[in-house]
């Protein structure tokens, strides 16, 4: 191309999807969200108990990343110590968090599970102001209420197995309620998302070590051989992969259309959930009832922010969920 021919024009709403084929980035969004709600069906498929498979996802995905990086810029696997300790500190959140996750799916099932993860924005509505140092918004606390009404619904019609599991992802979604506010600082002081990927992996797979004598304690466990499949399509596709799409994606759509896309991956796991596993044979209706509350709830948060404050017009640095 001459130099002198000015650079061609690049439409924001139709850019090529990473396959090379042009499609919109909000329906590529929706197909992310999808993406990510298969890790619940993958960890129940898989047979390795939660910490141990919270290890080989992100070793493998960490490796993964390493790799990409030195092939495509090696500087970026370079950090300075301080922010090296803090990147590798909230990578152990983040590694609690999915040990909780895939732990909730082991003692309940995906459905049960995919509730509790949808109860963040209830935690969140008091974690981020706390940490931000700002009120607590009256509309926060609105959703929060309904979320607590969605939960009892839950709760009030679960069996014992099922209630722990419940509990265990209830502490899964406060971890993760931390989380967005202290990466979103790290992004601020201009720490690369790729490289942060890559230590908080490491911080995520040191995480799952320390709670093996405490979920299984009897041993480590290897993936058996039909579980290669799954394993690798969760490390890859639904951690390394879809945390580059998700950047990707977010330099064309705002925050507010992100994050209510992202509400969805609830509603797709607990769909996928009863079709594979024929789960809404186990669960009674409040148990629906009380998830639909949940991703009301989900919805409303950002309607009312969205009256109050305009919506941003780029995107924020996101992480990976679930």
């Amino acid at each position: 191309m001459d130099r002198t021919s000015p650079p061609p024009k690049v439409n924001p709403h139709h850019f090529e999807s990473p396959a090379g084929f042009p499609i919109k980035p909000i329906i590529q969004y929706h197909f992310l969200v999808f993406i990510l709600a298969l890790t619940a069906v993958l960890g129940r498929v898989i047979s390795v108990e939660a910490p141990s498979l919270v290890f080989w996802r992100v070793s493998i995905a960490g490796f993964a990343m390493a790799l990409w990086l030195a092939a495509t810029n090696r500087s970026l696997l370079v950090m300075p110590r301080r922010r090296l300790l803090a990147v590798t500190s909230l990578g152990m959140i983040q590694g609690a968090h999915w040990v909780c996750f895939f732990w909730s799916v082991s003692l309940a099932n995906v459905s049960v599970a995919l509730a509790a993860f949808a109860t963040i924005s209830l935690f969140t509505a008091f974690t981020e102001p706390l940490m931000e140092r700002r009120a607590i918004r009256l509309g926060e606390l609105l959703c929060g209420g309904i979320v607590i009404a969605g939960i009892l619904l839950i709760a009030g019609n679960l069996g014992a197995h099922h209630r722990l599991g419940l509990a265990v992802g209830l502490a899964g979604a406060f971890l993760h309620s931390i989380f967005p506010v202290l990466n979103r600082r790290l992004v601020a002081r201009g720490t690369s998302p790729r490289s942060m990927v890559l230590y908080q992996m490491a911080g995520a797979c040191l995480i799952a070590t320390s709670a093996l004598p405490f979920i299984a304690p009897h041993h480590f466990q290897f993936p058996a051989r039909n579980d290669w499949i799954p394993l690798l399509t969760l490390a890859l596709l639904c951690t390394t992969i879809a945390h580059a799409w998700n950047l990707h994606l977010l330099r064309r759509l705002t925050a507010y259309t992100a994050n209510l896309t992202m509400n969805f991956e609830p509603v797709w796991g607990i769909i996928l959930g009863a079709i594979v596993f024929f789960e809404y044979e186990q669960l009674h209706s409040a148990f629906y009832l009380g998830t639909a509350l949940i991703i009301i709830a989900n919805f409303l948060d950002p309607w009312l922010k969205k009256r109050r404050i305009p919506p941003p017009q780029s995107g924020s640095p996101g992480e990976i969920r679930g």
